[in-house]
């Protein structure tokens, strides 16, 4: 349970910081929030971690990503070796880095890739189930371990990354059956495909919704037959996030399907989400809609792997950073007429 108390306490002291009430904006509604999720009036965001999950998805053979399947395994070694933009960026913001191999079809052999491979890759769910129950089950446990692991080494807001061609497709598949919006509504061009193969990407998605009668409300059945390895391990860290009152900083679409998966494990779970941006991926706007989060930027990305997370997350320490303002009395600066309604 978050402490409303607490973050009530976190308003009227920021009312009584020297400025006009409300004059920061969200940065005010953002201290609040993460407050009420720590039950800490001076809460801390830093230092961030970014995890990074990677798997394979069968779907891909079905030609609905721009990239061949063997990119996964690519970057997952650019990832171990500093070079993409996740990299980057969490070196600027100072985060705690790791990248779990939870499916990836290949084997990894690099020391600083940690190793949870449920299975390598997932199955073709446009013609059987995505994974068995039991692999469902162990990805999002390595995801809750991992997860736990990096807030035991002293992090104290969780960003969860991605890896996985051909992983907007079943995000997108995810997201309409938990939605029951029209698939057409929610599926883009991912990696960057044509117009043509994102019909043929939704009509796929279709074709696999109808096969297997996904429950909407039943996050194992889900991830079963529609689901992703990866996907299902950042459910899972963001539950173990939860449970320790850890702030969740949501990535993009990916990011944010497997925010609502989660909250069919625990519902409580949504309290803990911040929305750092808005993809341009079409199905991310829906999804934020159901967790009922809007989001702190919009800069046309559409990378995955924590990025636009990492890009906002100074905006989020901002906020914290807020609350070291003088108030009023503490200052010697008279009020004005809105401390007096």
């Amino acid at each position: 349970m978050l402490y409303k108390q607490i973050g009530e306490e976190v308003r009227n002291y920021i009312d009584q910081l020297t400025k006009p009430r409300g004059s920061l904006g969200r940065l005010e509604e953002l201290a609040i929030e993460v407050a009420k999720m720590t039950g800490e009036r001076f809460p801390r965001v830093t230092p961030p971690g970014v995890l990074v999950f990677a798997a394979d998805h069968g779907i891909a053979k079905e030609g609905v990503s721009a990239y061949p399947q063997e990119v996964t395994a690519q970057m997952v070694l650019n990832f171990a070796r500093g070079g993409a933009a996740i990299n980057v960026f969490s070196k600027q913001i100072d985060a705690t880095f790791a990248v779990v191999d939870v499916g990836v079809a290949v084997d990894i052999h690099e020391e600083s890739v940690i190793n949870e491979k449920v299975a390598y890759g997932t199955n073709n769910f446009a013609y059987e189930k995505a994974m068995t129950k039991e692999d469902a089950e162990r990805a999002v446990q390595v995801g809750y371990r991992q997860g736990n692991r990096m807030i035991d080494s002293g992090i104290r807001c969780l960003i969860v990354g991605e890896m996985g061609i051909g992983n907007t497709t079943t995000a997108s598949a995810l997201l309409a059956a938990m939605s029951g919006r029209h698939v057409a509504e929610l599926v883009g061009k991912g990696t960057g495909i044509h117009n043509e193969a994102v019909k043929h990407k939704r009509a796929v998605i279709e074709r696999a919704l109808m096969l297997h009668q996904p429950k909407a409300s039943d996050p194992i059945d889900l991830l079963t037959k529609i689901g992703g390895l990866e996907i299902a391990a950042m459910a899972g860290a963001m539950i173990a996030a939860a449970e320790r009152r850890i702030p969740i900083l949501l990535d993009g679409f990916i990011c944010t399907v497997a925010a609502l998966v989660a909250t069919r494990f625990d519902e409580d779970v949504v309290h803990y989400m911040i929305a750092s941006h808005e993809s341009v991926e079409p199905g991310h706007r829906i999804a934020l809609q159901l967790l009922n989060k809007e989001p702190l930027v919009r800069l046309h990305m559409r990378l995955g792997e924590g990025s636009g997370a990492a890009v906002a997350f100074p905006i989020v320490n901002m906020a914290m950073a807020m609350l070291r303002m003088a108030t009023f009395s503490s200052a010697n600066v008279s009020t004005g007429s809105d401390h007096h309604e």
